[in-house]
């Protein structure tokens, strides 16, 4: 029998923790109790409340589509799961870009499909180019599944490529499942590709840009039909949500603005002391970041493993090793801690290149 695991997930669960951890994807928690909230107010009346109306509407309203396009799922993972169980069958040829978020790969193969791969390139800023994903599709081509932002590189994936992927996707039938659970921090704010019509797929929660994740309040957009495939396969998953999370997702949203703060500004000034810091080492290639909450450079020292392991040793910090972004040479460093704490680990981070060097 066959055994489909993410080692990754496991590692990142259950890694040892550090103090200056940069291995983190996501803004600071945001706390519910800081809200207003009484306990009438999650509905504890012990019952389900399938397709739960009031949710669907608040994430339609927020993202500009209608209800009937909206299923929810249990966090970005789940979404991404559900849409490639209605969409894939054993056998199918699926498109997924290199490198890649492991758990895309990890669901498309535990659901039998036939993986090809297609490149976003490191010297060309990990863009999506049409023109490589058109050199990978056939007619055989069943879905195109890709992130915007890039994970883990935070490269933005701009409207007019991927309308040109749209197209490739209609002449061959295929889908295009689109990852955008990191869109919602590009600057300035992007729509949902989910507008560019049938072909496209989109994924999504309010886990990492908006520091709720505990609440496993994730979604996808599809158009109607597709999407009410996907509450029907739901069925044999988990029948529906937890009625309380769908009640604080709901409170989330109408309380939209307080949950986001001061995190796109946070985002902002990370990302400016890590452009100072990439930019003054010379054992460091990085793009200059713009976008998003991590960075994802090459380090001229090689298996970035060593790296990892002299910060846990010796400077209680971390980075993502490469190699669960299928490029060992490389690591992710995320921006979501306080300021002055990723100050503080971004000098762990040099004391450590300079050890290793």
């Amino acid at each position: 029998m066959r055994t489909i695991k993410s080692d990754y997930m496991h590692w990142a669960k259950f890694k040892r923790p550090v103090r200056y951890a940069l291995t983190g994807s996501e803004v600071p928690h945001f706390r519910m109790d800081l809200l207003a909230i009484n306990i009438a107010d999650l509905d504890l009346d012990g019952a389900s409340h399938p397709r739960y109306l009031p949710l669907r509407k608040a994430i339609a309203s927020r993202y500009g589509v209608s209800p009937e396009q909206l299923v929810a799922a249990d966090g970005t993972s789940m979404a991404n799961f559900l849409a490639m169980a209605a969409l894939i069958s054993p056998g199918d040829q699926v498109l997924v870009e290199w490198p890649t978020y492991e758990l895309l790969l990890g669901a498309a193969s535990f659901l039998g499909a036939d993986i090809k791969r297609f490149e976003r390139k490191a010297a060309d800023g990990f863009r999506l180019d049409p023109a490589i994903v058109e050199a990978a599709t056939s007619d055989a081509t069943r879905m195109i599944i890709l992130t915007n932002l890039h994970n883990p590189s935070s490269a933005l994936a701009e409207l007019e490529d991927l309308r040109a992927i749209g197209e490739l996707a209609r002449r061959s039938g295929a889908r295009v499942l689109v990852d955008e659970v990191y869109l919602d921090s590009a600057v300035p704010p992007r729509p949902s590709a989910a507008h560019l019509g049938p072909p496209f797929v989109c994924t999504n929660s309010l886990t990492k840009v908006y520091g709720l994740s505990g609440l496993r309040c994730g979604w996808i957009l599809a158009e109607p039909e597709l999407a009410e495939r996907m509450w029907r396969l739901n069925d044999l998953f988990g029948v529906n949500q937890a009625h309380p999370a769908e009640r604080l997702a709901c409170l989330a949203f109408e309380n939209i603005d307080r949950v986001v703060g001061d995190g796109p500004a946070m985002l902002a000034r990370n990302r400016g002391l890590w452009n100072e810091f990439a930019s003054a080492r010379d054992d460091l290639e990085s793009l200059p970041a713009s976008h998003g909450i991590t960075a994802f450079p090459r380090w001229s020292g090689g298996d970035t493993e060593r790296l990892d392991a002299r910060l846990r040793e010796r400077y209680d910090a971390s980075i993502v090793p490469g190699r669960w972004f299928e490029m060992p040479d490389h690591f992710r460093v995320g921006f979501g801690l306080p300021t002055g704490e990723f100050e503080e680990a971004l000098a762990r981070l040099g004391a450590a290149l300079d050890d290793l060097k």
